[in-house]
């Protein structure tokens, strides 16, 4: 595999990007001026694609590297990346799991106590000058409350332990429980969020998991309750979301990701009791570094030995 041709799909860091060209002669095909007709030419030639969880790569894409052996992804997601057509033809794909799972966490638990204390409200109405005409209102508590977590995976686990601190009790929703694990495991996601206080969203996005939380669930969660999705935006049908809000029927949510990123419904810009973040999940400069050189350890890996490091 020494001297394989590497395209690479979309800009990461600069210092991600210059590496790539300089160690590995990358492509990038975000610079070609008209990229389909970049690929019919030189498309043959690629053996190794580099992406990311938000860039993937198209089944039309895929169709115009016939000569790709490997697919190395930066982030845990593969959502983006056509697996059924991936697999068929035996291409390795490589994500950067563990790596990301205790910012990710963080970042929830963030989310949670801003949504439930309703920090980020609570700014504005100080920068507003509205705290010289009277109190802020009141917003709910977070210790002692009861925690659903929507996919117990590393991040879903990260999460729950960080809940220990401030008294919760938690279950979960899986497909199928996990095994060793002392949370309570609740095969009904709707009975779920009719339990919790809080609904933290950890899970996969894909079809298996396309507009999981729907109208109903949202409903089950109730006025009072708070959603926070840290998985993917595909897993809540966000119309649902906007009516529950507008109408009262579902408390607060507090998001890192939306179903067609960067574009967020106007609806939800308006609402006070809903915290937006950019997809940041992720976002930290150690975080992203350590995502880096994992993606490029298993680009590596498959020229040296062909094989991948954590593979899908």
């Amino acid at each position: 595999m020494k001297g394989a041709k590497v395209l690479q799909v979309g800009p990461l860091s600069e210092r991600f990007n210059r590496r790539l060209a300089e160690e590995y002669g990358a492509e990038p095909y975000w610079k070609q001026a008209d990229g389909p007709a970049f690929l019919a030419e030189y498309g043959g030639t690629f053996e190794v694609l580099v992406t990311s969880a938000r860039f993937g790569c198209s089944p039309a894409m895929l169709e115009a590297l016939p000569s790709l052996r490997a697919i190395c992804s930066f982030g845990v997601g593969y959502d983006a990346i056509p697996l059924e057509a991936v697999r068929r033809r035996g291409i390795p794909l490589s994500n950067t799991p563990e790596v990301l799972n205790e910012c990710v966490a963080d970042l929830a638990m963030g989310l949670l106590i801003d949504g439930a204390r309703r920090i980020a409200e609570a700014d504005r109405f100080v920068r507003a000058g509205q705290w010289r005409i009277g109190n802020f209102p009141l917003a709910t508590r977070v210790s002692g409350k009861r925690l659903g977590i929507v996919g117990l995976g590393r991040i879903g686990q990260a999460v729950a332990r960080r809940s220990s601190g401030f008294d919760m009790a938690v279950r979960y929703h899986n497909r199928r429980p996990v095994d060793g694990c002392s949370y309570g495991h609740e095969p009904s996601l709707v009975e779920l969020a009719r339990w919790a206080d809080f609904l933290v969203l950890t899970c996969p996005g894909g079809p298996a998991t396309h507009h999981l939380v729907d109208a109903e669930v949202l409903a089950a969660l109730g006025p009072k309750g708070l959603l926070v999705n840290v998985a993917r935006g595909s897993v809540v049908d966000e119309a649902a979301l906007v009516a529950a809000l507008a109408d009262g029927r579902l408390g607060a949510a507090a998001l890192d990701v939306f179903e067609q990123e960067p574009q967020v419904p106007a609806a939800l810009l308006e609402m006070p009791n809903v915290v937006l973040l950019p997809h940041i999940g992720s976002a930290t400069g150690e975080t992203r570094l350590q995502m880096e050189e994992l993606v490029i350890a298993n680009l590596q890996a498959f020229i040296d030995k062909g094989e991948l490091l954590t593979p899908v």
